[in-house]
Formats: C-alpha cells, sequence, structure tokens
C-alpha cells in the first residue's frame, strides 16, 4: 500500500526570462509517473493541500507556483499571459520530470495553463503527457462566466472586474495590503466558494491572495477572458482525462466543462452538487479519486506518439459516458 502524499522537499526552476519558480515534490522519487498539479488565478500550490491529504497513487507528485505567485518571482507585466503560463509550464517540466509519463492536473488558471501549453508545443506534449485533470476551467475564456447573477448585473460586475484589473496591472510588483484583506473575505466566500466553506479554507484563499503581486492580480485577468481552446483539445486524442465543475460555480460554471467534455476524448464529467469554484478544497476526495482513476488509465495507456495511438479524433467521436459526483 503506497503512502499518503506530501510535499516535503523544495525545488527551484529559473526560466529562460530569469524568473524564478518556487516548486514542491513529494511521493516516490522512483515512480514511473509523475503528477505535477496547476494552481488557480491569485493562488498558490497550497491550495491542493487538501486534495495531496486524499490522494494515495503510488506516484510522484510535483506542485509549483506560477510566475507572480506564491513564493514564485514577479513577472514582467508584458509576460502575465496564459501562453507565457504554457511555455513555463514546459521548461518546469524538463527541469523536474525530465523521464516518465506524467498527468497534468490544473485548476482555473492552471487547466488554461495546460490548454496552452499543448496549444503551444503539441509535440512535447504528445510525447510527454500521459492523462489530464481539469478542475472548474474553461476553454473559452470568460464567455460563459455571468457569476450567477442576472444579466445586467452580471454585466456591470465584468465591467468594474475588467476596469480594476487594468488599474492592479499597473500597480508593479506591490501585494495588497495586509488589511484589505480581511475586508476582501465575504465577496470572496460568495463568489469562490459553493454551499459550504470551513473557515480555513477561507483564511487560506485570501494568504494566497495576499501573496500574488497587485500586476498578476490584474494583468492576467485579459489572457484569461480571451482564451479560446477548444479546437486545442479536440486534437489532443484519447488520452485518459477527467473534467470535474461545482454545480454552483459562479466563475467557470457546469457549461464550461460541459464543452470541454464534448470537445477532449475520452473524458469522464463529473458534477459535483452544491459546490463552488474551489473543488481541491470543497471536495477533495473527489478530486482526489479523479486523479486516481486516470492515473491508473495512463499508467496502463499506450504513449500518444507510440505507433496506434489515435492522435486526433473529433468531439463527436470521444468516448462516451459521465460521472456525477455524490
Amino acid at each position: 500500500m503506497s503512502q499518503r502524499q506530501t510535499l516535503p522537499a523544495s525545488a527551484e526552476v529559473l526560466l529562460p526570462d530569469g524568473v524564478r519558480l518556487h516548486a514542491e515534490t513529494g511521493g516516490d522519487p522512483d515512480a514511473q509517473l509523475t503528477i505535477v498539479l496547476l494552481h488557480g488565478w491569485t493562488l498558490d500550490a497550497r491550495s491542493w493541500h487538501r486534495v495531496l491529504t486524499a490522494m494515495d497513487t503510488g506516484a510522484r507528485i510535483v506542485a509549483y507556483d506560477a510566475r507572480g505567485h506564491g513564493r514564485s518571482d514577479a513577472t514582467p507585466l508584458d509576460c502575465a499571459t496564459l501562453g507565457q503560463l504554457g511555455d513555463d509550464l514546459r521548461h518546469v517540466l524538463d527541469e523536474l520530470v525530465p523521464t516518465g509519463r506524467i498527468v497534468l492536473c490544473g485548476h482555473s488558471m492552471g487547466g488554461m495553463t495546460i490548454m496552452e501549453y499543448a496549444h503551444r508545443h503539441p509535440e512535447h506534449f504528445a510525447s510527454r503527457i500521459a492523462g489530464l485533470v481539469l478542475v472548474s476551467t474553461s476553454a473559452e475564456g470568460t464567455s460563459r462566466t455571468h457569476y450567477g447573477l442576472p444579466g445586467p448585473l452580471a454585466t456591470l460586475l465584468r465591467l468594474a472586474e475588467t476596469t480594476g484589473a487594468g488599474v492592479l496591472a499597473r500597480c508593479g510588483a506591490r501585494h495588497p495590503h495586509r488589511a484589505v484583506l480581511p475586508v476582501l473575505g465575504p465577496g470572496v466566500r460568495w463568489l469562490l466558494y459553493g454551499d459550504r466553506c470551513d473557515g480555513s479554507d477561507l483564511r487560506l484563499t485570501l494568504s494566497s491572495v495576499g501573496r500574488c503581486s497587485l500586476r498578476s492580480i490584474g494583468g492576467f485577468r485579459t489572457s484569461i477572458g480571451t482564451q479560446q481552446r477548444l479546437e486545442t483539445l479536440a486534437t489532443l486524442g484519447d488520452v485518459p482525462a477527467a473534467v470535474l465543475v461545482g454545480t454552483h460555480d459562479r466563475l467557470t460554471p457546469p457549461a464550461c466543462a460541459e464543452a470541454i467534455a464534448d470537445a477532449l476524448p475520452g473524458t469522464e464529467l463529473t458534477r459535483c452538487p452544491n459546490a463552488g469554484h474551489m473543488l481541491m478544497l470543497e471536495r477533495p476526495s473527489e478530486v482526489a479519486s479523479a486523479l486516481a482513476t486516470v492515473t491508473l488509465r495512463a499508467a496502463a495507456s499506450t504513449p500518444l506518439h507510440a505507433p496506434g495511438r489515435h492522435s486526433r479524433r473529433t468531439p463527436q467521436q470521444r468516448s462516451p459516458g459521465t460521472a456525477q459526483a455524490a
């Protein structure tokens, strides 16, 4: 029986533009398969701690803080894009996972980073990636984001959000003032969580926001809002995959996950009743279960670049079947 996962070892990845990424590794260092965890916008790798506690896969684990987030270096404003994050992911894989199969698991912006990596580096993706888990994310930018509000109110909130993001993007590498974070609490709880929210989870979320530079909070918003990658997903072949979404997700609602599942062959879709955007904290057992299932399928699958592996299928040809979380 394998051991529950922890991330006891720290590592650094120096990117070509000089930005240093903070990473943590754990699990079996000799495992033939590595799970790489990518966090969401304004968060950091700590957001996976409940999933790590629930996991029992026997795989090696790598989690890292994206540029401008957590303990990683600040990013230049012109590099606060999903395209840059996709390039960063390739460098992380080359540096920290030079051999063996890989399962990528991304939440929100992390899922969009995976899609951008697949789009910008398709051959690298095909040669290395054996499985995908996409959590509370979108392949259509924010086109389906209505914040759970009626149309006129959603329009006003979107305008306020995008305007505020533009201002913050020009504020440099400074961080939100500590005194502001508690004031944000009620709004963050409403926007990101469903029916239930543990106080420690909300504090962790606010702490992550506090570690994120104002430039990153504002700068990534444009790229996140405009990304369109459904066509990229449709080219990925029958890579084992899972998509999870909360039924009360106000940022990436179920329609986002359904569109991904329609485009991505071989996908299991899980809807988590009454959960919001933060499934790693709200429903860690469901996320860990999806990771375990994809990991087992990935370990038994043929690498994408090998003869006989289907490398391209249309959305209509994807494997049928969805799963409903209890």
